[in-house]
């Protein structure tokens, strides 16, 4: 039977965790030349927008799942590698959708695409990557897995416009908000490590366990995410802070806020969220912390990295799947 992967190591003689991408150092470096050769296009615009956001500093998160699943189950083809990038591609073209729907100028420390070409051609050239991701999934000609990822795409265009919905309604509740997270989040990290546990031939459990570790892994991702937004610091997070306060976004350090604090504490944060900006940050951000909501986010999230490690005891012991371990502990460490 595989050893417990939730087990913590003796940190005082336990070397210094490697980089989860180290177990696939040489699939990642063929993933990112896949991931620019399929940039290619006869129109100069397409290719300098979605290099522009490739290269623009992101985790490679998703597509290092569909590598670690595959390879943690003894995977020895290169058709990942494609999968990977067409699920890289998938993510890239929401980064620039969302950007317009959010009027967001800055991620990851610099301009979107919309603010420094505009908003159509950055949603056409999302548009192109996910045309090209499903040009990709048409060559790697698996059912299973073209039936998981136009599924994915289709709940994550609901989380989007469910999020949307959200925006300036206080009376989201913690039960909406996961939904939502669910769907526009949790949803591609769930498809990553299922299509790469397919493409490997995962039995029906193992399968099962590496869809859900994704699930879990991602429901982490944005809780902590969410955190961030309240007590994170801008130049880490390439964001500003108080940037989901100001688009009205009711996430769950406001709603935990609003179901503990006081009739007078829960009213401001109503009123913030319904006006959006940032004219009562400072009186938010008082009675988040004053509430515990940041620590009962985190809460939250460290119990979804749990359920993710919970998953990993399914599979046989790899450096790969202690990699995926590494991943869901740095899910909810990380400070941007």
């Amino acid at each position: 039977m595989p050893a417990n992967v939730s087990s913590r190591p003796d940190t005082r003689t336990a070397p210094a965790p490697t980089p989860p991408h180290a177990a696939v150092a040489d699939d990642f470096a063929a993933l990112n030349r896949t991931i620019m050769e399929r940039l290619a296009s006869r129109i100069p615009l397409v290719e300098t927008i979605g290099q522009y956001i490739i290269d623009s500093g992101g985790k490679r998160m998703r597509p290092l799942l569909v590598l670690l699943a595959a390879r943690a189950l003894d995977y020895r083809g290169d058709e990942h590698i494609t999968l990977a990038a067409l699920i890289e591609f998938m993510h890239t073209s929401t980064l620039l959708h969302d950007d317009v729907v959010d009027e967001s100028n800055m991620r990851r420390g610099r301009a979107t695409a919309n603010d420094a070409w505009g908003n159509a051609p950055s949603v056409l050239v999302g548009d192109f990557l996910y045309s090209r991701s499903f040009q990709m999934m048409v060559e790697i000609g698996s059912l299973p897995i073209m039936e998981v990822l136009s599924g994915a795409t289709c709940i994550i265009a609901e989380g989007e416009v469910q999020q949307l919905t959200n925006v300036g309604n206080p009376d989201v509740n913690e039960a909406t908000y996961f939904e939502t997270i669910q769907g526009k989040t949790a949803m591609l990290f769930e498809a990553a490590s299922h299509t790469g546990a397919i493409l490997a031939g995962a039995d029906p459990q193992q399968e099962a366990a590496l869809q859900h570790y994704g699930r879990y892994l991602g429901l982490a991702f944005q809780l902590i995410d969410d955190l961030l937004d309240y007590q994170g610091d801008a130049e880490a997070m390439g964001k500003n802070v108080g940037d989901d306060l100001a688009e009205g976004k009711p996430t769950l350090p406001l709603i935990h806020a609003m179901r503990e604090g006081t009739p007078e504490q829960a009213k401001l944060i109503r009123q913030a969220i319904r006006q959006g900006g940032l004219d009562h940050l400072d009186d938010v951000l008082a009675i988040v912390h004053e509430t515990g909501a940041l620590e009962y986010t985190r809460a939250r999230a460290e119990e979804m990295s749990a359920k993710a490690l919970e998953q990993l005891e399914l599979l046989p012991a790899s450096r790969y799947r202690d990699s995926m371990a590494e991943l869901a502990r740095l899910a909810v460490e990380r400070q941007s």
